[in-house]
């Protein structure tokens, strides 16, 4: 009987549990999926304490590549034996098998592994989507981007460096900034020892930068928003510090005119013919060898809790999946 992890409550790790399930066979629209890897994204923490609520028991995941098994009547979107990968849809990637809507599965191309593929689904879209609709990039820009070390960050170094974007990146120690360096990120600021302020002046000679990504949130919230050009854009796009809480009237107009949005990646991936226009942009990059990415840390689905400790403890660098 195909295994997935379960939660009852929410909580921290412990809460999740590796359970038989039963799958059965897809319905009309519908595909079953044999997962070769899947990922772990920020977004699952929030779902197992409960900061994004979900129908408990529940399934974890929401990203995760494999192939399919079997389709259901009226599914044209894949075939048997295709090499597909997600990120949206139904909590429940953290399984071996499993049903899933036929219309949000990307098929994979051959010059994807499902090892890089897997590290593309959420993380890979993501970026596409920061930099080429909610502020789209140009090139000659100067920006920063926080957590530059990350699962999206180390994407987010490459792809700037591909477009002529100069990325100023933030991480938390001197091993991390090394990293980001060697992905194309041009200045890197150690949050540890170095003032993010200060140094963003620097680089710019006291101007900021246009936009700032920010997925750390209530820990950098200031430094973001001092960061900025009069009208800039800061792209508030997490919260793992905590969540963020703006005073309009003192903060946004006194430091600038500022503007903040909060993007969710279901507001820009919609229609599937967009999304799959955005897979295609994110690929087409990896097989340019733009952009280089594999899993930097790699546990077995049952211990998919200790993957969630080492995320939350920061101590990852890049994508981390599990593997069924």
């Amino acid at each position: 009987m195909p295994k997935a992890i379960l939660f009852h409550a929410t909580g921290g790790p412990d809460v999740l549990q590796l359970e038989n399930v039963e799958v059965g066979d897809p319905g009309p629209g519908e595909v079953r999926i044999r997962h070769t890897y899947i990922a772990v994204n920020f977004i699952d923490v929030y779902h197992r304490t409960g900061f994004y609520p979900a129908s408990l028991p529940s399934g974890l995941g929401s990203d995760a590549v494999g192939v399919v098994e079997a389709v259901g009547p009226g599914v044209t979107e894949v075939q048997v034996g295709q090499r597909v990968g997600y990120l949206m849809g139904p909590l429940g990637a953290y399984s071996e098998v499993r049903i899933m809507p036929a219309a949000v599965l990307i098929p994979l191309p051959d010059e994807v592994s499902d090892r890089t593929a897997a590290t593309l689904m959420m993380k890979g879209m993501t970026a596409q989507y920061l930099f080429r609709q909610v502020y789209p990039l140009k090139g000659g820009e100067t920006i920063l981007y926080h957590a530059a070390a990350g699962g999206v960050g180390l994407i987010a170094c490459q792809w700037a460096r591909a477009m002529g974007v100069t990325m100023i990146g933030t991480v938390s120690t001197d091993e991390k900034a090394e990293i980001a360096k060697a992905n194309g990120c041009a200045h890197v600021i150690v949050t540890s020892r170095e003032n993010i302020v200060e140094r963003v002046k620097e680089i710019t000679d006291g101007r900021g930068v246009p936009v700032v990504y920010d997925s750390v949130g209530k820990d950098t919230l200031e430094a973001s928003l001092d960061s900025l050009q009069p009208r800039g854009l800061l792209v508030s796009n997490g919260t793992s510090s905590g969540p963020v809480v703006i005073d309009t009237h003192r903060q946004l107009a006194l430091k600038g005119s500022l503007f903040v949005t909060r993007p969710a990646m279901v507001h820009y991936i919609h229609p599937r013919a967009h999304m799959l226009e955005m897979a295609d942009e994110v690929f087409a990059l990896v097989k340019a060898g733009k952009i280089v990415s594999e899993p930097k840390q790699i546990f077995s689905l049952a211990r998919a809790a200790d993957a969630h400790r080492a995320l939350e403890s920061r101590a990852t660098t890049g994508a981390t999946v599990l593997v069924p």
